[in-house]
């Protein structure tokens, strides 16, 4: 009940300044985000690579207003890629973009963000990794899928995400679930209609259950981003069936969360990614997890009344 509200706050600008200046924010920030700076997300990665973790890397920041701030978000993804060449992560690291943050939602947005996002694209392809899209609300979907499908005529590894408790999604599986592909597919965490999206947890469950098996029996390679037992032991068997070696799928988690599950999917041999976010926008990616799991919640307001 509380993840609309907590979704709707996400674009309030006065509950932005009263979460940051909250005085136990920084700690609760701090379990989700990896850092500030590509320095500070640096030690991470190699501590993952020495598990035999992989990560996604996610360089935090939607409200794009200006070209300018879209060309800043795709210099920072350059920088990071730079990074990773320097220190030869490439094959460990790998990259997830919003297109907002490249200026989708500008005047011309379509063409702009594709014009941004396509040097990144490039350049993760030069290192040996590649780029996925992630899924944002439901008006932005079309326009990202038509990016994803340019791209991929000349970088075929770029992935998208597609969200379960889209009505939608069932159909963009079918149609993603192709060889080549790479799609991650997640519940959802924004504030969608009825009109649109299932709003019973129960319901968005079985309809994950239907995308994961369209996904495991296509010819694509599915990523599983969930931190449900029952639903990732579900992926497990449906990828079983299928007759899938452990190679041709995988699992993703976000950082911070069920630390102790990613150690254990990569010891039963499952290539287990870790979703990292860094960046000092961290606003709206941080109420988004606060939405998705009620003990985030609580998590964070006991920290608050313990600093105050």
């Amino acid at each position: 009940m509380l993840a609309p509200l907590i979704l709707a706050a996400s674009r309030s600008d006065k509950m932005r300044s009263f979460v940051s200046a909250a005085p136990g924010t920084k700690q609760v920030v701090d379990r989700f985000i990896a850092g500030e700076s590509v320095d500070d997300v640096v030690p991470v990665i190699e501590d993952a690579a020495a598990k035999g973790l992989e990560v996604t890397l996610d360089v935090v920041g939607e409200d794009i207003t200006t070209p300018e701030q879209a060309s800043a978000a795709r210099d920072a993804y350059l920088e990071l890629v730079g990074r990773l060449k320097e220190l030869g992560l490439g094959t460990r690291a790998e990259m997830s973009v919003k297109l907002s943050m490249f200026g989708q939602a500008l005047e011309g947005g379509h063409e702009l963000a594709l014009a941004n996002v396509r040097p990144v694209v490039e350049a993760a392809a030069a290192i040996g990794t590649t780029v996925t899209l992630d899924a944002e609300d439901h008006t932005t979907l079309d326009s990202m899928f038509a990016i994803h499908e340019e791209l991929r005529k000349d970088f075929p590894q770029t992935g998208c995400v597609i969200q379960a408790y889209l009505f939608r999604t069932e159909d963009d599986a079918r149609r993603l679930a192709a060889a080549g592909s790479r799609v991650r597919i997640v519940k959802g965490a924004y504030k969608e209609p009825a009109e649109v999206a299932f709003q019973d947890k129960a319901e968005i469950d079985k309809a994950y259950v239907r995308i994961t098996r369209i996904l495991m029996e296509g010819d694509g390679y599915p990523m599983i981003g969930s931190h449900d037992p029952r639903l990732i032991s579900i992926a497990q068997e449906l990828a079983r069936r299928a007759g899938r070696k452990l190679d041709e799928y995988e699992f993703q988690m976000l950082y911070g969360i069920r630390s102790d599950e990613h150690l254990r999917l990569a010891a039963e041999g499952h290539r287990m990614r870790v979703y990292t976010a860094y960046g000092t926008d961290w606003y709206g990616y941080f109420m988004r997890r606060l939405a998705e799991k009620p003990a985030n919640l609580l998590f964070f307001g006991r920290s608050i009344l313990t600093k105050n």
